[in-house]
């Protein structure tokens, strides 16, 4: 196993490219982005192909339930393969299976009559490869910088995230229009799964076996038993999925794109783009000034302004309107997303960060897709606007609740200071 690199003394001066200096992180990042940018690319394809083939709400929801369901019945198994086996090469592997999955998407595309169950069968697809790439993916990331640099790395990840986020929303629209057809854009996001694949490889880093434990119910169950043992992971961690599984407006985007506001596929791919350019701007502030005090009061606060910009966009009738409220939304999600993900690999164990990462993927990973089911199902009995302000009204709500529930997130104040205690993950597996 390869160590990652010695952390830096203490008369070192932070600087806002710390994470950066680490030649594994310098590879691994653009690799992730490039990854990002044909996920997001493609899931506005098949967003406005099947509700172009359906004009139906609910069917855009079963798009989220079809990538769901893999994540959460193979999340046990995903993060248990995350700590026995190498977290590089899971990722390569995913990456492999993401990019056959839009080729088999090209081809139902350039068919005359593409099949719906067929396009929910590579959904399903994907949705199992995303939920062994989760776990990998955040548990490889403190294994690439020194410790103190991993804030700085968790946001810059994030960060680039969001550019991924925002270009391939953005691209995905514009070749959608320019071909009228989803085909080119399901090509383009194979390729480019492809050459992130190539990416991965060139990691230096193997975290080799680090649960050393022989395969059990208990060793299988101990990121959810730490989880729950860790009211501060859990208050996060529920926070988060709360939120998103509420606030899923992002799901009806589509129907937004082609009944509320009347901007085709081009506008739908903005209206995407739109809360990775408020996430990713805010990425790049806590960059230059990182969260330093009251960090779990701003997270809470940060998630009740992203419920409050759902109801400012589902009340929405002007295009620029929906942009800047969306905007908002992906500004204060990311300072949850970064407060979150510091806590959870901070606070958990290397041995079973694998499992951790597990049980987030399913929390608030997952919480994408199954927001996304729940946002369809919701808009198809009561309309599209009053599902989405419902959602935002939800989750302030949960925001107010959360606050009384987990005081111990609440009183977090600098994330450095929160570190797990060794031992911890073998406890979880006892």
């Amino acid at each position: 196993m390869t160590a990652a690199p010695p952390a830096e003394t203490a008369e070192t001066p932070p600087s806002p490219f710390d994470a950066f200096k680490s030649r594994d992180f310098r590879v691994y990042a653009p690799a992730r982005l490039l990854a990002t940018v044909a996920f997001q690319m493609q899931s506005v394809a098949v967003g406005f192909q099947i509700y172009s083939l359906t004009r139906s709400p609910l069917a855009l929801g079963y798009v989220g339930l079809a990538q769901f369901l893999p994540v959460a019945g193979l999340s046990l198994v995903a993060g248990h393969a995350a700590d026995r086996f190498d977290r590089r090469g899971i990722l390569v592997l995913c990456y492999l299976t993401l990019s056959l999955a839009s080729l088999a998407l090209f081809f139902i595309a350039r068919s005359p009559s593409p099949s719906l169950p067929a396009i929910y069968a590579a959904l399903v697809l994907i949705g199992t490869a995303r939920a062994f790439q989760g776990p990998a993916g955040s548990s490889l990331l403190p294994s690439l910088v020194p410790t103190v640099h991993f804030q700085n790395a968790a946001t810059w990840q994030s960060t680039l995230w969001q550019v991924g986020a925002i270009g391939g929303p953005s691209l995905g629209g514009l070749l959608y229009g320019a071909w009228g057809a989803p085909a080119p854009v399901y090509l383009t996001a194979s390729v480019a799964l492809a050459a992130a694949s190539a990416g991965i490889l060139a990691v230096r880093v193997r975290t080799g076996r680090l649960e050393k434990r022989p395969p059990s119910l208990a060793t299988a169950l101990a990121g959810l038993r730490y989880v729950f043992r860790k009211k501060l992971l859990l208050g996060a961690i529920s926070l988060d999925f709360m939120a998103v599984f509420l606030g899923g407006a992002v799901a009806l985007l589509p129907a937004y794109a082609a009944d509320v506001l009347h901007v085709g596929s081009r506008g739908l791919g903005f209206l995407r783009a739109a809360p990775s350019v408020g996430a990713g701007l805010m990425a790049v502030l806590l960059a230059f000034r990182p969260i330093a005090r009251h960090a779990g009061a701003k997270m809470l606060f940060s998630v009740g302004v992203f419920g409050l910009a759902t109801i400012a966009f589902g009340l929405s009738q002007s295009f620029y309107l929906s942009l800047a409220a969306l905007t908002v939304l992906g500004a204060a999600d990311m300072v949850s997303v970064v407060v979150r993900m510091t806590l959870e690999q901070l606070a958990t164990p290397p041995e079973v960060r694998g499992r951790v990462s597990a049980v987030n993927m399913v929390f608030v990973g997952a919480s994408n897709e199954l927001g996304e089911f729940e946002s369809g199902t919701l808009a198809s009995l009561v309309g599209t606007v009053p599902a989405v302000v419902f959602g935002g009204v939800g989750t302030i709500s949960v925001v107010l609740l959360w606050s009384r529930l987990f005081p111990e997130l609440r009183a977090v104040d600098r994330l450095e200071d929160v570190r797990a205690t060794s031992g911890e993950g073998a406890q979880s597996a006892a």
